[in-house]
């Protein structure tokens, strides 16, 4: 939606709540855009944030198999004298 700044006073409030529910709301002058409306990022609080990560580092490592680490991984590409075999 795109709405001349003039105009835009007088609906303020309505415009708030359209961007906030994800409509893309653009203020001209002249015709030409010179400003977005787009809603604040809601801020993650501490304990769902180190919650998310636990969950994070645990399906990360269920996906883990054991076996070579990745730093010996290529040396079957080298002989005994570190050159490509």
């Amino acid at each position: 939606m795109r709405v001349a700044v003039t105009n835009a006073k007088g609906q303020l409030t309505e415009l708030v709540r359209r961007a906030e529910a994800g409509e893309e709301v653009v203020l001209t002058r002249h015709g030409l855009a010179v400003v977005r409306l787009v809603p604040v990022e809601a801020v993650v609080a501490p304990e769902a944030r180190r919650k998310l990560l636990e969950a994070i580092r645990s399906s990360g490592a269920a996906k883990t198999r054991p076996g070579e680490s990745a730093a010996r991984s290529q040396d079957f590409l080298y002989n005994a004298d570190g050159l490509p075999g």
